[in-house]
């Protein structure tokens, strides 16, 4: 069987919303993915397909893009946080980042397809000051030099009901009435996933978003210490948050990324936050401008 779509990293936060949004506009869609018992909700959706693959694997992926109709268009959400220091990143962001891109770009000339969409970030930058900002422009880099009909989308940080940002320092405030808060003016413009996902699913039949990259964001700035404070009233709780200098937060993501559980705060992610990651003011608000939608805010969140 042949499949309008190719959803890879389509079983993370953003792309269970996508998978439903797509089935609902009527597309059938190949979800590869190497963690089939956690895709439980996705085998309810009947024009879902789900396949134990790796799309680390060329041969795989390669196979992949062979089931996809010609026509069709592959779509690629896979991105990670974290990875152990290295210059100018390391093999966890070298991966995911750049090397599945320019795998996934030859796959799909392999097979004849050209329509491709890529998830990036706000703020991705070869040169940025992390390593998750250099590997994510890398890998927008290898997308804007390629022959396909790439659309690229940066969203800022991402709210929904099952986000691993607001979620999680909804779970600290609930852990500890005091929080030593290091870049607690950091500034963020976080973007709805029902927002992020519908931008995708309307470009599919927008040619004119074709070599295009747009910035994806919510209505409203907000600094950390906001973000963490409305993360203690959705708790319904109280959270005393201190600001520390950025040398405090610094240590703290150091010793977070040694200890035996998962990484909460790593010091890339104190690095990339050196640059505000907001609308930057020579660029549109594309959710409203390009996709015609009202955006959804944070404190409309269920």
């Amino acid at each position: 069987m042949k499949y309008d779509i190719l959803l890879i990293g389509g079983n993370g936060f953003v792309g269970r919303v996508l998978a439903a949004q797509l089935q609902a506009e009527g597309y059938s869609v190949l979800l590869p993915t190497r963690h089939l018992a956690a895709a439980r909700e996705l085998r309810m959706l009947p024009k879902i397909h789900l396949e134990d693959a790796d799309v680390h694997e060329f041969d795989s992926l390669q196979a992949l893009c062979a089931r996809i109709k010609p026509g069709g268009a592959v779509i690629n959400l896979v991105g990670v946080l974290h990875d152990k220091p290295a210059v100018p990143y390391g093999k966890i962001f070298q991966a995911a980042h750049v090397d599945l891109p320019k795998n996934i770009i030859t796959a799909m000339q392999m097979n004849g397809l050209t329509r491709y969409l890529h998830m990036s970030a706000l703020g991705a930058d070869s040169h940025g000051p992390s390593m998750y900002q250099r590997s994510k422009g890398d890998g927008e880099a290898a997308v804007k030099v390629s022959n396909l009909d790439w659309t690229i989308f940066r969203p800022s940080v991402i709210f929904g009901a099952q986000d691993q940002f607001i979620n999680l320092f909804a779970k600290l405030t609930k852990l500890f009435p005091v929080m030593p808060l290091a870049n607690s003016g950091a500034q963020f413009q976080p973007v709805s996933v029902d927002d992020v996902a519908a931008a995708f699913t309307k470009s599919l039949t927008m040619p004119s978003t074709i070599h295009q990259s747009y910035d994806l964001v919510g209505p409203t700035v907000y600094t950390m210490k906001e973000i963490v404070e409305f993360s203690a009233h959705k708790a319904n709780t109280h959270c005393a948050i201190i600001p520390v200098p950025a040398f405090v937060g610094y240590l703290q993501a150091l010793a977070f990324e040694f200890l035996p559980v998962p990484i909460l705060m790593s010091r890339d992610n104190i690095a990339s936050m050196q640059l505000p990651n907001i609308l930057p003011l020579d660029r549109i608000d594309a959710l409203s401008k390009v996709f015609g939608m009202s955006r959804r805010t944070l404190e409309g969140m269920k």
